[in-house]
């Protein structure tokens, strides 16, 4: 097979349905199309064929499916266990061999895999540079490279790292190198009367670490995998009670498979599960709290019934808080079986029971605009809008996750831009009252596979966390942790607890350093002040015309209609294209680290250019 591009070659990416990972794709698709190459994503149904290519039926569909868009590249994903990502991408190539669609003149002059390292290296062992594989952490010209695009040939320039990040990972590896993350000691947190109990609420552990001026609340998702559902829920168990033990984590984000969040507390017999781990019922929940003393416990919100799953999850776990997505975790990512609308109309019940039990609302929605080719505006304005929305019913506090290197080659000048836009504006449009508690977080995508790299990597983007917000010793609050193994296999509870510790000394070696005035002082940026501003003032005018041009914005129909209209964008949706076309008919690019929208030629539009558009489609279909 051939890695030469020649003209007229279509790009075609694939992906098991029951991987929902779609980040990676995005992303190289992005990269096509600005190099002017046609792409094209396979849709829910061809995606579950993939699962299934045993049977001659699904692999006739996914046949038809290459030749009906003469598909000459053909690139497949899979970031879940390794050994099943590789048995089915053997039976694709089993398929392609079979039918003649490689060799002795056959259609497709080229295969791509991304998967998790060991998946890779068995692959590239296995297909002996017959296909090309992609371990995750390759710059965009590398990427680019590998599909087959000459550097010569490369269209555009990639500025892959700025001063600022340069001194960010200097830092880091002097630290982790030295090691000096082994010196960080698990904190007291137990000095309110609450701690730990049945009453225990994460805004009086944050009060707590305030007022003793301790590092931030960490927190992190945990949840091993197994086909065999019994043994899964008992090591989960085990890695529970050694959190717990170690007392480096704070918060303990139950990672539960998608089954749990769609067909909680029922059968599942003969239903495909994606990574996480099985809990099935409420004594399972239940017991999860009691083994999880003293850390503060939360699960993800759902994906069906989600005001019935949020009642479960306050009276099992105390769930300490409440993530929800809005537009997204539904049908059009592939992650539950509500539609937009139904979604939307749970979230916003959800919200009144959060008002109702005085806990807090996560806004797990703006990287998942990024993830989606997104642009920084769609970012900011979707986290504001769901903010205001959260406010307007009566949720006392905000907990604002913010996804940092989203796409991981964005400049940390423009995450500190778009956190500090989206503080600004809350402020703005919820009102100065409304608490807002920052937990910043590394990108999904960002970490090497390379444990040493990755563990610099994560140092790293914890100094630019204290960078948000520097001149307030209190935040952030709370930092997701994403531990170091991301970009490798999943964390155990050892790598978790060194992620916390590698997060903690990032943070306060790095505050250090500003004391002694030997890093950037980018409390003072000039480049973060002029995108900060330009991003309030765009955001402010997108979200004033939305309140004028959409009636009653903040409910589930204006949400809808956000969406629909084509103000929060989306390029790269992979469901719902026909029913969101006018948040896909957008173009984004990469431009000074940041995302932005752009014309058909290129040149980035004005906020007023872009509400224009969306007029001027809106009364083409009248």
């Amino acid at each position: 097979m051939s890695n030469r591009i020649e003209r007229n070659e279509v790009f075609g990416f694939l992906r098991p349905a029951i991987d929902a990972h779609t980040l990676g794709i995005s992303y190289v698709e992005s990269l096509l199309a600005e190099q002017g190459c046609q792409t094209v994503i396979a849709d829910a149904s061809i995606c579950d064929a993939a699962n299934n290519l045993s049977r001659l039926d699904y692999a006739d569909r996914l046949v038809k499916w290459l030749k009906t868009q003469r598909i000459t590249r053909l690139g497949f994903s899979y970031r879940l266990d390794p050994k099943d990502g590789v048995g089915i991408f053997a039976r694709l190539m089993y398929q392609l061999e079979s039918r003649r669609l490689l060799s002795d003149g056959g259609p497709i002059r080229a295969v791509y895999f991304a998967g998790l390292p060991s998946a890779c290296e068995e692959v590239r062992s296995r297909y002996k540079g017959r296909v090309v594989v992609f371990f995750g952490d390759e710059t965009p010209r590398e990427t680019l490279e590998k599909l087959g695009i000459r550097q010569a040939d490369v269209q555009g320039s990639f500025s892959e790292e700025s001063e600022y990040d340069a001194f960010r990972m200097s830092f880091a590896r002097e630290l982790i190198i030295k090691e000096r993350y082994l010196a960080v000691k698990a904190p007291d947190r137990s000095g309110y009367p609450t701690f730990g109990t049945r009453q225990d609420h994460v805004v009086s552990r944050i009060v707590h670490a305030r007022k003793y001026h301790q590092h931030p609340l960490m927190r992190a998702h945990v949840g091993p995998f197994s086909s065999d559902r019994q043994a899964a829920v008992a090591l989960f168990g085990s890695w529970v009670k050694q959190l717990a033990s170690a007392g480096f984590l704070d918060v303990l984000s139950i990672g539960t498979s998608q089954l749990s969040q769609s067909h909680f507390d029922e059968m599942w017999d003969g239903l495909p599960n994606g990574g996480g781990v099985p809990i099935q019922n409420r004594t399972e929940l239940a017991e999860v709290w009691a083994l999880s003393r003293p850390m503060l416990v939360r699960t993800y919100a759902g994906t069906r019934d989600v005001p019935q799953l949020a009642q479960i999850y306050e009276d099992t776990i105390n769930n300490a808080w409440t993530a929800m997505s809005f537009w997204w975790f539904c049908r059009t990512d592939g992650r539950g079986p509500n539609d937009v609308r139904t979604n939307l109309k749970e979230h916003f019940e959800t919200l009144k029971l959060l008002a109702k039990w005085k806990k807090p609302f996560e806004p797990n929605i703006p990287h998942h605009f990024s993830f989606r080719g997104g642009d920084d505006l769609t970012y900011v304005v979707a986290a504001v809008l769901a903010a205001k929305a959260a406010a307007m019913h009566g949720v006392p506090y905000l907990i604002l996750q913010l996804m940092l290197n989203t796409p991981r080659f964005t400049w940390g000048v423009q995450d500190l831009a778009k956190a500090r836009a989206t503080i600004q504006l809350i402020r703005e449009f919820a009102g100065p009252n409304f608490p807002i508690f920052l937990q910043p977080r590394a990108g999904l995508d960002y970490f090497s596979h390379d444990m040493e790299k990755a563990k610099i990597q994560l140092a790293a983007v914890a100094a630019m966390m204290d960078d948000i917000q520097p001149d307030n010793r209190d935040s952030p609050s709370i930092v997701h942790v994403v531990s170091y193994s991301e970009g490798s296999h999943l964390a155990t509870p050892d790598i978790v607890d060194e992620s916390v510790r590698i997060t903690v000394a990032g943070i306060e070696e790095y505050r250090r350093l500003k004391k002694r005035t030997e890093a950037p002082d980018m409390q003072n940026s000039q480049d973060v002040e002029r995108r900060m501003q330009s991003l309030v003032e765009e955001g402010r005018q997108l979200i004033m015309e939305m309140q004028r041009l959409i009636g009653n914005l903040y409910s589930p129909e204006g949400f809808y209609r956000a969406f629909a209209d084509g103000y929060l964008i989306a390029p790269f949706l992979w469901e719902g294209r026909e029913e969101f076309r006018r948040a896909v008919e957008w173009k984004t690019k990469i431009r000074d680290g940041g995302v932005c929208v752009t014309d058909d030629a290129g040149v980035p539009l004005s906020v007023r250019s872009r509400i224009d558009r969306v007029l001027q489609r809106q009364s083409r279909s009248m």
